[in-house]
């Protein structure tokens, strides 16, 4: 065989294997962003820091627990910043979907368990919005990591679940005929001030995302 003949033939047999293991690569990332995103449907994270207390002027004796301020948040919505800051849309958009898709056939990986009927679940909004929220951090990000761009992510990102959550609840507490303080006391528990928090951590993973996205870029190449 000539020489010319087996150059071409090595480096197509070179070529197919890079198209082979670029592949395998993004499956495996994507599959393993997908199961972050189930562990942190069942991390809960207690949060504690000082508050003036409303009723510092009062006669009432205060003690040191009125000071304090004590919050539980779940950290999905920030881990799915986290996914896209790291991925990139396409990519994530497949984690978050095959994420959703597995909890619908289900598989017991929200927060109340899974299965078709979880559409009926007040809190599935959140869920979905992941989605278009993954969509508009990713565009955002897409083209440089710069500090106002992550600023704008975290800000949109967040806001994009929280305000399409707190719509989906409100089409679902009409259906079951629940009553104005249930839907008041719900989304003041699972937006309100939760809003902040996950913009603020949402931000500091994006951060991280920005260099793990480097790396992944450099390791893919």
């Amino acid at each position: 065989m000539s020489e010319e003949v087996l150059i071409p033939k090595m480096t197509r047999i070179s070529k197919s294997k890079k198209k082979i293991k670029i592949p395998l690569l993004n499956v495996a990332i994507i599959l393993f962003c997908s199961l972050i995103l189930v562990g942190a449907t069942f991390i809960n994270i207690d949060i504690k820091h000082y508050i003036i207390p409303s009723n510092i002027f009062s006669n009432k004796n205060l003690n040191l627990e009125d000071f304090i301020f004590s919050f539980y948040i779940i950290p999905q919505i920030p881990i799915v910043m986290f996914i896209t800051a790291i991925l990139g849309k396409r990519m994530a958009l497949t984690s978050i979907l095959i994420y959703i898709i597995a909890g619908l056939a289900y598989l017991p990986i929200f927060a109340l368990g899974g299965g078709i009927k979880y559409i009926f679940e007040y809190g599935f909004g959140y869920i979905l919005a992941y989605i278009p929220a993954a969509i508009i951090a990713g565009n955002i990000l897409e083209k440089k990591y710069s500090f106002p761009k992550m600023i704008k992510a975290s800000f949109l990102g967040v806001l994009t679940i929280h305000i399409l959550g707190i719509l989906y609840m409100c089409i679902i507490a009409l259906l079951k005929h629940s009553g104005s303080s249930f839907i008041s006391g719900w989304i003041y528990a699972q937006s309100g001030l939760k809003i902040i928090y996950d913009i603020i951590a949402s931000f500091v993973l994006i951060l991280v995302g920005k260099y793990m996205h480097s790396l992944l870029k450099f390791i893919m190449d």
